[in-house]
C-alpha cells in the first residue's frame, strides 16, 4: 500500500495499524518462552486487525483507488496482458 492517505480516517487506521504491529512485536516471547499477554487479549488483537483492515479496504474502493489486493510488479517480470499494435493502412493515391 502506498504511503498516500485518502482521508484522515485512513491515516488514524494506518497509525493504528502500526503501533499495534509494534505492540506484538515487542511482547512477542521467544520461543518455548510462555507469552505475556492473555489469549483473549490475543484473539482481540487479531479482531482489531480484521476490523481496520476490513475498513482501509472500504476507504481505499470509495476513493476510487486500486484494491488492496493489488501487488508491484518487477520491471523485468513478464506482463500478463499484451498491446496490440495496429497500424492504418497508408493510402495508395
Amino acid at each position: 500500500m502506498s504511503t498516500e492517505f485518502h482521508s484522515k480516517e485512513h491515516q488514524i487506521l494506518t497509525t493504528l495499524r502500526k503501533v499495534l504491529s509494534e505492540v506484538v512485536r515487542d511482547t512477542t516471547p521467544k520461543p518455548g518462552r510462555p507469552h505475556a499477554l492473555q489469549p483473549q487479549t490475543v484473539d482481540n488483537l487479531k479482531l482489531c486487525f480484521q476490523l481496520i483492515t476490513s475498513r482501509e479496504k472500504e476507504i481505499i474502493e470509495e476513493a476510487g483507488g486500486n484494491a488492496m489486493d493489488s501487488r508491484p510488479r518487477y520491471a523485468d517480470e513478464p506482463k500478463t496482458s499484451h498491446i496490440v499494435q495496429f497500424n492504418k493502412p497508408k493510402d495508395k493515391n
